[in-house]
């Protein structure tokens, strides 16, 4: 298998996006995956950054998944998850035919509006909003929003707040809301490997690379569980998505300057 050609610098940011993306599933009830690709897509091209996460977050969704088999609401997947595919055929083609800078821009920019989104409680406010109706929102909003989710996350592994938007406005209790979460990112997840594929983003050097930070994952996990009791979710909230914020700002200028 062919090593992975990257610069030095590289390696240590991929190992601490590896490990926050560990540190949040297994402490903090959600994935940081969209930290991940923008740091990596400093050093790397975008494409390869999401190429190597890709596997990585696919054998983490099977201990989410584990852990809340059977909970989740099967009538929300069946809304959401069409919207999916439909985000992720749109993220692929734009993997496939924009130039490389248009696809930092839109890093970024998801990036820093994620970033704003968790500071200002976006998707919160929105679900709100929506679910101070009478009626919740019904099929068109959720494949909408799952729409949405899965072209941010074949991007940037990063389609949480969309899905929170829809799914928080259904009144769902938590563990059905995490669960749903899970199973829902699974499948998305394992769906995304298809055009990853086809557009060559799971080669071998991408392979390799995440074998190599593989064992991160349950360490990252491990930390997680042990920051729980020790660390506020606010905190660490506070530092991954500072650190989002200015790694967006610094896709922005590359996109734009270079």
């Amino acid at each position: 298998m062919a090593w992975p050609d990257f610069p030095l610098a590289f390696f240590p940011v991929a190992v601490l996006a590896v490990l926050l993306t560990g540190i949040a599933k297994g402490g903090f009830g959600a994935g940081s995956g969209g930290l991940a690709v923008p740091i990596m897509s400093i050093f790397i091209l975008p494409a390869e950054a999401a190429g190597i996460m890709l596997p990585i977050l696919c054998a983490m969704d099977l201990f989410g998944v584990h852990a809340y088999r059977g909970r989740w609401s099967a009538r929300h997947l069946r809304i959401m998850l069409p919207g999916a595919m439909l985000g992720i055929a749109a993220g692929g083609f734009a993997f496939g035919t924009l130039p490389v800078n248009a696809i930092r821009l839109l890093l970024g920019l998801i990036a820093v509006t994620f970033a704003l989104n968790r500071w200002f409680s976006i998707s919160e406010r929105i679900a709100r909003h929506l679910s101070a109706n009478e009626r919740v929102p019904g099929t068109a909003a959720g494949v909408f929003w799952g729409t949405l989710s899965g072209f941010t996350s074949t991007l940037a592994h990063a389609g949480g707040p969309p899905f929170a938007v829809y799914m928080l406005a259904q009144k769902l209790d938590k563990t059905s809301l995490v669960a749903t979460s899970v199973l829902f990112f699974l499948v998305t997840n394992y769906t995304k490997l298809v055009p990853y594929a086809l557009l060559g983003q799971l080669n071998h050097a991408n392979l390799a690379a995440s074998l190599l930070f593989a064992p991160l994952a349950p360490l990252g996990i491990w930390l997680g569980v042990w920051l729980h009791r020790r660390v506020s979710e606010q905190a660490f909230y506070q530092v991954s998505y500072t650190l989002l914020f200015a790694t967006g700002l610094k896709l922005i200028a590359d996109a734009i300057l270079r």
